[in-house]
């Protein structure tokens, strides 16, 4: 029959050390062990890598100890099966195909349990599997057994085992202990190690999202964290570092100079001048000549030879703003720019190079433009090279706050005043509405309600009447009385109730009415204040 080693276990506890014989030879044996401890410590304490390291902590065990086939299991990353990790016998090495999952033998009972177990006698313990060690074909398995777990707090990481040839009770109770101590010195080192990896994935995940977020670290303008931001913060990445011709695609207002500016300062001309025209500002005459230069007397006015911004940005990069709106002529001189890297001023026959890098954005639909012929089709798709979309703000909710936190830092500085949050309806606000002005608007929103706060809050109150009533957006004098008092009074309700963490009782002492009135109120104004105001446990 198989043995009971856990009722064995339960005798060894029982044995008192004082039985292994003379009062000399147990201090002789107990000092040995403390030789054996102290070994081990020192080894463990080498700087190499664990799996050498414990390696040679084995091999010392065995020596120090007359214990043999000693073996470390530690689980795999995902957590499903024990493997070698390290042998005591230094001809096994530690690449090992054995594989014990919980439950499995002896050792998976100890991964299972995490208790330890000793078998006096292999031979008659059926569940003994002997993957490792070849004991059957070496007629080995007279030997006892004895198997622990490594545990880091309360959870099994792995197990050590060992065979021994001792038969008394304290023997196998001293080597028990021993490899429990080992165990325990071992379970350290895994800690450390995955302490380690930890910290490093962590710092990974942090420079990666650093790498893909709030941009601070590619323009220190550019902020957002949705994933539409993110995909645009990765094209900026990918396309910085080369001279390639990129085409910034979106509405009005959504940052597109910012993102053509984060890409010169991440590209190796980001000593160089960064140089931006808005092409829509301009007629046809002044487009070319602030483009290309004009020399004197080229055209009525023309009183002295001037540089064109194509010049003025020599080694750096040129940002076209609103190329959609480029003449057929100018839209030919361009082409030419593009690919022999050549123009004249305006009045003269000199050609000119030019070694700058050209970005270009617009918000309007070049291909429809090809397909009416109102813009040159290889003009498009010598500039559409590497396209870079920038979402509208209404199909990125998730940076509304982050945005609107920025410019509440931003302009209560420049104006002056201690504006520090926004509330809780004035977010509601801000989320609810749809942003056809994009980043641009949202700006001029929080502009516009610090200049009017007399509070360190933005409240609700404050913020523009189109966000207060979107439905009402045609005329402010369209907004009745009774709307803006519910305003007012939602806005002061969600604030206290939001400081007192949904007291209502506290929240009207402050509101000076009673807590009866802030009831009604809560119902009337369809406040959420069971959902959103949690009460402090």
């Amino acid at each position: 029959m198989a043995t009971k080693t856990l009722t064995k276990l339960d005798i060894l506890n029982k044995v008192p050390p004082c039985l292994a014989g003379p009062e000399g030879r147990c201090a002789k044996r107990h000092g040995q062990i403390m030789e054996a401890l102290a070994r081990l410590a020192r080894d463990l304490g080498q700087r190499v890598p664990l799996r050498s390291k414990f390696a040679q902590c084995l091999a010392a065990l065995e020596e120090e100890t007359g214990l043999s086939n000693s073996t470390l299991m530690l689980l795999s990353p995902n957590g499903e099966e024990l493997r070698v990790e390290a042998l005591g016998a230094s001809k096994r090495g530690a690449e090992h195909p054995a594989r014990y999952r919980p439950g499995e033998g002896i050792t998976g009972d100890v991964l299972k349990t995490g208790e330890a177990v000793v078998v006096l006698n292999l031979s008659r313990e059926r569940k003994f599997k002997d993957r490792i060690h070849q004991r059957r074909e070496l007629g080995l398995l007279e030997a006892g057994f004895i198997c622990v777990p490594v545990k880091i707090d309360d959870t099994t990481v792995g197990t050590l085992s060992v065979d021994t040839k001792a038969d008394d009770p304290v023997r196998l109770k001293e080597a028990r202990m021993l490899l429990e101590i080992l165990a325990s010195m071992v379970a350290q080192d895994v800690m450390m190690q995955r302490m380690v990896l930890l910290e490093q994935e962590i710092a990974h995940q942090e420079q990666k999202h650093r790498d893909e977020s709030v941009a601070g670290k590619i323009s220190g303008k550019i902020v957002g964290d949705s994933s539409a931001m993110r995909e645009v913060f990765q094209r900026i990445r990918q396309v910085a570092v080369s001279d390639t011709t990129i085409l910034i695609r979106g509405e009005t207002g959504t940052g597109k100079e910012l993102v053509a500016s984060a890409i010169h300062e991440q590209s190796p001309r980001k000593d160089k001048p960064f140089v931006k025209v808005n092409c829509a500002a301009l007629s046809e005459s002044l487009l070319e000549s602030e483009l290309f230069g004009h020399e004197k007397g080229a055209f009525t006015g023309a009183l002295y030879q001037r540089k064109g911004r194509l010049e003025e940005a020599e080694g750096g990069t040129i940002f076209l703003d609103e190329i959609g709106d480029f003449s057929p002529a100018i839209q030919v001189k361009l082409l030419r720019v593009l690919q022999e890297k050549e123009f004249e001023r305006v009045g003269s026959n000199q050609t000119l190079t030019a070694n700058v890098r050209i970005l270009t954005a617009t918000n309007v639909d070049l291909e429809s433009a090809v397909k009416s012929g109102s813009f040159r089709a290889d003009l498009f798709y010598r500039i559409n090279i590497f396209p870079i979309h920038v979402a509208p703000l209404r199909k990125r909710k998730s940076d509304i706050l982050l945005l609107a936190n920025y410019f509440v830092d931003k302009h209560a500085k420049k104006i002056g005043k201690p504006v520090g949050r926004l509330s809780t309806p004035a977010i509601n606000m801000l989320t609810a509405y749809h942003w056809p002005g994009n980043v641009r608007e949202l700006e001029n929103c929080i502009e516009y309600a610090i200049l009017i706060t007399g509070n360190e809050t933005i409240k609700g109150q404050d913020l523009p009447a189109t966000l207060q009533f979107p439905g009402h957006i045609e005329t402010e004098e369209a907004i009745s009385l009774k709307d803006r008092v519910e305003v007012v009074e939602r806005d002061c309700i969600v604030d206290a109730l939001k400081r007192y963490h949904g007291n209502v009782t506290a929240a009207a002492r402050e509101l000076g009415i009673t807590a009866r009135m802030v009831r009604y109120k809560i119902q009337n104004l369809n406040i959420p204040a069971a959902d959103t105001f949690k009460k402090r446990k």
